[in-house]
């Protein structure tokens, strides 16, 4: 009952057609105090609520008010998208740069914008919805968005297929046409009869152990040998050592702690005692203040600088592919099978909400393979 007394619902509630954020909680002083002193509240008799005009700026405010004095609940609010409890912080989607755009180029809406923001949509994807979403409607420019229907869509589509655009790239744009028709003007499902690209069977590519570890030695400083270990080892996303803090790193029990993932989950994975001894060496050379890995001035460090780390290593190694950073995660999943370790424990390290996405590394681990004699052997 205790929990229950410190929580706050936040319901949708639409007067006059106006949208309004709704505020529901048990009596309590301190949250009715805190309540009373945000701009623009006001009750509501009808519904027996606190109001507040919804927009991104007051869902910002209302966390930031009641942030380690009350939890607030968004199950309501958030119906299709979940939200990590752990986390609360602003929201701040930012447009990408324009880049030579014609003079009449029609940004993305506000309303489409406000709805990603909303609905807590991670930063990367909501800027591959508004890239995507962009493209769409300069596509048909002046045609009124609005108007346009399902054969504009496929002709569309067909516009991208010739454009050399891989699968993965059409349902990107699918999703992001879909999401203003059906979640910011509330039309559900109106455009289903759209084809989807058929989804490929792809199978991850993986480097050997000794790959691995001659790529790692391969780095030109302590600081790239820990982004390089970290990622094999600890089989992280290039996202997520971005967002490491020095907090993450719990030596006492020998794992990193992962906050705010994809999806917006939180885990924990593996610190190794050689892994542990390179960070301190980091540490004591580079001195980092927030995050682990930070710029020349400060701040997170460059996602296209951990790539171009990873990619230059993987040369002087001569690995006879190109190395990302999502191949050490791939390589590290592999590994861990060949080595005996149980699916269930491999798809809790790497974060996978299904066994299935997790059940691709059986078809690339050779552990089972070797076993079976060659027929001309």
């Amino acid at each position: 009952m205790t929990s229950t007394l410190k929580q706050i619902t936040l319901r949708h509630v639409l007067v006059e057609n106006k949208k309004f954020i709704g505020l529901q909680f048990y009596p309590n002083k301190v949250i009715n105090a805190l309540t009373k002193e945000l701009t623009d509240i006001s009750w509501s008799n009808e519904y027996d609520l606190f109001l507040l005009p919804n927009c991104a700026k007051n869902l910002n405010t209302i966390f930031n008010t009641y942030r380690g004095v009350a939890w607030v609940n968004c199950k309501y609010f958030f119906p299709n998208r979940p939200v990590s409890k752990g986390v609360n912080e602003p929201i701040n989607i930012k447009r990408k740069k324009a880049t030579a755009k014609p003079l009449d180029w029609q940004p993305c809406p506000e309303s489409y914008i406000q709805k990603l923001e909303l609905k807590r949509y991670a930063l990367n994807t909501a800027n591959t919805y508004v890239s995507n979403f962009e493209k769409y409607i300069n596509h048909f420019h002046p045609k009124p968005k609005d108007t346009l229907n399902e054969n504009d869509i496929r002709s569309y589509l067909e516009y991208l297929i010739k454009q050399g655009y891989s699968d993965s790239s059409l349902n990107q744009a699918v999703n992001s046409i879909k999401f203003y028709y059906e979640l910011v003007l509330g039309m559900p499902n109106r455009f289903y009869h759209i084809e989807r690209p058929r989804k490929k069977q792809t199978l991850p590519k993986v480097i050997s152990k000794e790959e691995a570890k001659a790529l790692v030695g391969s780095t030109n400083n302590i600081k790239h040998k820990c982004i390089a270990s970290l990622l094999y080892s600890s089989g992280l996303r290039r996202a997520e050592v971005i967002n490491l803090k020095l907090s993450d790193i719990d030596s006492s029990r020998m794992l990193i702690h992962v906050k705010n993932a994809k999806g917006g989950k939180d885990r924990c994975t593996l610190l190794g005692d050689n892994m542990l001894k390179d960070l301190r060496t980091y540490f004591k050379k580079h001195r980092p203040k927030e995050y682990l890995f930070e710029g020349q001035h400060g701040g997170k460090y460059s996602s296209t600088s951990i790539g171009r780390v990873i990619s230059a290593a993987g040369k002087v190694a001569c690995i006879r592919i190109k190395v990302t950073p999502h191949i050490l995660r791939h390589s590290f999943a592999t590994h861990l099978l060949e080595s005996g370790v149980d699916l269930r424990y491999i798809q809790s390290l790497l974060g996978h909400s299904s066994s299935k996405t997790t059940e691709i590394y059986t078809h690339v681990a050779v552990n089972q393979l070797s076993v079976i004699k060659n027929l001309l052997d």
